[in-house]
């Protein structure tokens, strides 16, 4: 009987040690679902202030948002601008009109402050060339579904800068990009990079 258990024990210890031989070195464990998701999503955007000097006459003709796997997207199409758009994007406590200092209420535990460098009107004209109204949400834009966004509001073009207030659910890390003709404002779901 003692043989046996000995016998057992032997085979057990020598099963566990073939096992781990058998896994080289340098073999990284089989991701998990989770980890997958993780590792597909951006991490070190960070929360600070965003800001290039750019400045185009090319007015603003749209602004749009998008729900992503990681994060929310707000887009600002300035079409003819090309790639260099300028902008400021920042959290601030309260969202003030430029020009008149008036409070405008944004909903959502932080407000993140968009200020392009382009009018939402034509330089020329002096015509609006995107419908926002002071105060009120952007037009079309639905934000039900989305992870971060919780409310937009327009707060206007003054002196060739357009400002947006966008309310989220928290303070979180943001990225900022400049393609042709938009400037793409990223906000991801999350400090850790997970959904």
């Amino acid at each position: 009987m003692v043989r046996i258990r000995t016998a057992c024990a032997t085979l057990a210890l020598v099963g566990a040690t073939v096992g781990v031989a058998a896994v080289p070195a340098g073999a990284a464990p089989a991701a998990t679902p989770q980890a997958a998701r993780a590792a597909a999503c951006p991490t070190g955007w960070g929360s600070l202030a965003k800001t290039d000097t750019s400045a185009t006459l090319a007015p603003v003709k749209d602004i749009r948002t998008g729900r992503h796997a990681c994060f929310d997207r707000m887009v600002v199409d300035l079409p003819g601008a090309g790639g260099d758009v300028g902008y400021s994007v920042r959290y601030v406590d309260r969202l003030h009109q430029d020009g008149s200092g008036r409070h405008i209420p944004v909903t959502g535990a932080a407000v993140l402050e968009v200020r392009v460098f382009a009018p939402a009107y034509d330089p020329e004209t002096g015509a609006a060339t995107y419908p926002g109204r002071v105060a009120r949400p952007l037009p079309g834009v639905d934000l039900t579904g989305y992870s971060t966004f919780r409310d937009t509001r327009f707060a206007g073009s003054f002196e060739g800068e357009t400002q947006v207030g966008l309310g989220l659910r928290a303070r979180l890390p943001f990225r900022v990009l400049q393609l042709d003709d938009r400037l793409i404002v990223d906000v991801a779901h999350s400090w850790t990079a997970t959904r």
